[in-house]
Formats: structure tokens, sequence, C-alpha cells
């Protein structure tokens, strides 16, 4: 495994990132791991090198960080391991159990680490832009939760650039901690960060953190070539439906299977790989609810695409509607 600086700041993480979506427990996601299941993945992403795992306050009610800190507290050292969170969405049914003002930030890291059972996350994202929050309030709060110890690095998720930019420049006017990182959509069928958010970043030095990086399966197979969904979690995740259903995604995704086996490797192994070789993209986020899914991703860091490839592969995207913001 190799490890990189993510963006212009000091921390090391591996190339890969383990979301940990898939762990807690959710009755409404039959595909999510309790505990019990979920420590063979956690492992074998420690074996394999990967050092970076990332979460949210929202995910699974809050299981799915419960779920996080006592797995790497069993199988690392806190100090072996990056652990990202997130910040924004509903915690509650209360109208300031959301979003990005000065309350709930301050209240939602001191639920995040109790969940964790942490002193500090390495790196704390908010979740998506606020418009009905001040910028400075959120990043005056922001600033106060690195000095109070309790947050390393911030980072953000999923927004139009100039949302990005302008959290930026209020960083800099009230506190001058501005985000080491952009977690956003992107993967071989939908590639519309390509237009600003990605230039943004490369210019900035902001890693980049792709989430659905396999397009919540697709990218690996889940659905047959008739569209019969042949998982457990393709059968009941609604989150692909209106998202990936551009007509071109087909054509990527025979695209993928050819050259994939061409190659010997799996598509998903190659769809990684493609985002692997994207000079902005500091580690895309995997989600995992097998073993192999784990063997699998692991693969693709070491898996080199040649140029014509990564051309033929991209042949058949066109331009969709932007989703994830």
């Amino acid at each position: 495994m190799d490890y990189v600086n993510l963006g212009r700041s000091g921390l090391r993480v591996s190339r890969l990132c383990l979301g940990m979506l898939s762990f807690g427990r959710n009755p409404s996601r039959p595909w999510v791991l309790e505990e019990t299941a979920a420590a063979p993945l956690v492992r074998r992403a420690l074996e394999g090198g990967i050092n970076f795992f990332d979460t949210a306050d929202s995910y699974n009610s809050g299981e799915s960080e419960v779920t996080t800190g006592r797995l790497l507290r069993r199988f690392a050292r806190r100090d072996e391991v990056v652990v990202a969170t997130k910040v924004f969405l509903p915690t509650g049914a209360g109208v300031n159990n959301g979003g990005l003002s000065r309350r709930h930030i301050l209240a939602s890291i001191d639920a995040s680490l109790r969940r964790l059972d942490m002193d500090y996350v390495d790196l704390y994202q908010i979740h998506r832009f606020d418009p009905h929050v001040p910028v400075e309030e959120t990043m005056d709060a922001l600033n106060d939760v690195v000095k109070s110890g309790k947050v390393r690095y911030l980072g953000a998720s999923s927004m139009y650039a100039w949302q990005f930019q302008k959290l930026q420049f209020a960083a800099r006017r009230v506190s001058g901690r501005q985000f080491i990182s952009m977690q956003n959509h992107y993967n071989l069928i939908y590639r519309e960060e390509e237009r600003e958010m990605l230039p943004l970043c490369r210019d900035q030095g902001i890693g980049v953190l792709p989430w659905s990086p396999l397009a919540r399966g697709l990218l690996a197979g889940n659905v047959s070539g008739g569209g019969v969904p042949l998982t457990n979690r393709a059968r009941t995740d609604t989150f692909p439906d209106g998202r990936y259903d551009h007509p071109s995604d087909a054509g990527v995704i025979d695209r993928l299977a050819v050259l994939a086996q061409r190659r010997g490797v799996t598509p998903a192994q190659m769809a990684l790989a493609w985002l692997l070789h994207q000079s902005v993209v500091t580690a895309p986020i995997i989600g995992a609810t097998q073993v192999h899914h784990i063997d699998d991703a692991l693969g693709a860091t070491t898996f080199k695409l040649q140029r014509e490839e990564r051309i033929e592969l991209e042949g058949p995207y066109r331009p969709h509607h932007v989703h994830g913001h």
C-alpha cells in the first residue's frame, strides 16, 4: 500500500479509504452489517495497509460511528489510523439538529466523539453546503473545534465549486483554517465533477476523496445486463434510483466489462484503477459488505492502467445532470 499526503497537509493516508456506511445497525437497510459481521472486513482492510476510515454522524443513526470506534480499538492503535466523520445531515427531530450552525457543529462533534469513544477525529467534514447559515459562522465554529483539540483537519463534501470557494475564502477571513479535502461524487459513469470542482482542487492542492467510486456497485457488476439485481444491496438500496439511469451508462459499464476481461481483472478493480490514475484523486472511499470486496479494491492499487485503456473507458460517457449536492 502506498501512502500520500492528503492535499497540502502533512496527514498521510492510504490510497484507499474504507467507507463505514455499510456497518452498524439499520433495519431499513438490510445490507448493513452489524459489528460481528463487519469485523473481518475491517481487519482485512488493516492487514492490507488501509489506514483511513470514513464515517458520518448520520450513518445508520449514529450506529456506524459506534461500530467504527469499537472495531478500530479492537484491531489497531489510535495513532495507527486516520478517522474521518461528518456533520450536517439531521441527527434528531428538532429544527436545530442539522445544518452547519455553530450550535449544531459544537454539539455534533461532542456526540460523534462519544459514539466513536475517541478524544479526537483526524478529519471533520461538512457533509453538504448549508445555504441557511452564514459561511463565517460555519468556519468560525469549525476553527474552534480544531483549536479545542477535538479535530485535527477540516474537509468538505459534495457542493458546487463556487460554494466551496466561498467557504475557503471565509475561512481565510475568520480563522485561516481551510479545508484540506473534498469528498465528492465521482466515478466512471458520473464525471460532472471534472467541469469545475476537480480543476479547482488541483489548482488549490485539495485532496479528492471520491464517494461511490463503483456507482453503488453498478461498476462491479451487481446488476445483470438485463437489469436484474444480483446482490442483496442491489435489490434493496434505493440510492441509485434516478442517479444512474442515463442512456450512456450502459455503454460505459459494457466497455468496462470488456476491458477488464481483456486484462484479466475484475470490473471493480479496473474502475478503481481508473480513479487512482487521476492525478487529483487521493483515495477513493470504497464500500464493502464481503471480504472479497476489500481484496478487489486492494488489487486495484497495484494495477497499471494504460493510457489507451483510459481513453477507451472514457469514450462512451455523455454529460449528466448534477447529482449529489
